[in-house]
């Protein structure tokens, strides 16, 4: 299954920033830059984004930490590693590097991160592999570092909110209409503080935890 899920993020990958911009509605990149912001991330910090897909968001992240700091982008598919590369390549920027990994076993050492993300992509992971991938984030988080997890509203457009359940049904859970009522249990059971809010475009949602 594992193989068939890589399979597919690999194809997804030649689509996946023009699916992204047509649901979010964000072309100037206003949700990429509001997550950083939410992270509170400081001059030389070190920065994690999980399921990072083509590095939009590592990307923020490390222009958030600095040049003295660095950001780390975790994905599985190496189709979407592939083009987070050369968007960074074409960048020029330094400060950032990617793993391929899963997010659920990441190699990192405990208290390695000042900050860690996931964009538009903590949904589509299966319900074990849900909770062990934020016990791990838990785990290389310093104290009092923040997880900020961005995702999708459901859409109200009916087209998009069939193609928006299909993918959740296919690529993620069977429980993934219910995390999509209780999104924020998980992360009250393991972090100190949460907090949930609406983002102005009102497309998406972010849950930001601090440990």
């Amino acid at each position: 299954m594992k193989s068939y899920r890589r399979t597919y993020y690999n194809i997804f990958s030649y689509f996946y920033d023009i699916i992204i911009r047509l649901h979010s509605q964000d072309k100037a990149g206003y949700l990429r830059k509001f997550i950083v912001d939410k992270a509170n991330l400081v001059e030389g910090d070190r920065a994690l984004d999980i399921c990072t897909g083509t590095g939009s968001v590592a990307i923020e992240l490390a222009r958030g930490a600095g040049n003295d700091g660095m950001a780390v982008g975790v994905d599985f598919s190496r189709g979407m590693l592939d083009k987070a590369r050369n968007k960074v390549k074409k960048l020029g920027i330094q400060n950032v590097h990617f793993v391929e990994a899963n997010v659920s076993e990441l190699p990192f050492k405990a208290d390695s991160f000042h900050a860690t993300t996931c964009s538009h992509a903590f949904y589509e992971l299966k319900g074990a592999e849900r909770e062990k991938t934020i016990k791990e984030v838990v785990r290389v988080n310093k104290k009092g570092g923040r997880f900020c997890m961005m995702e999708h509203e459901v859409p109200e457009n009916p087209f998009v909110k069939m193609l928006f359940y299909l993918r959740m049904y296919t690529m993620g859970s069977s429980d993934a209409k219910i995390f999509l009522k209780e999104d924020i249990l998980p992360f009250k059971r393991e972090f100190n503080k949460v907090k949930k809010e609406v983002t102005v475009t009102g497309k998406s949602k972010l849950i930001c935890a601090e440990k």
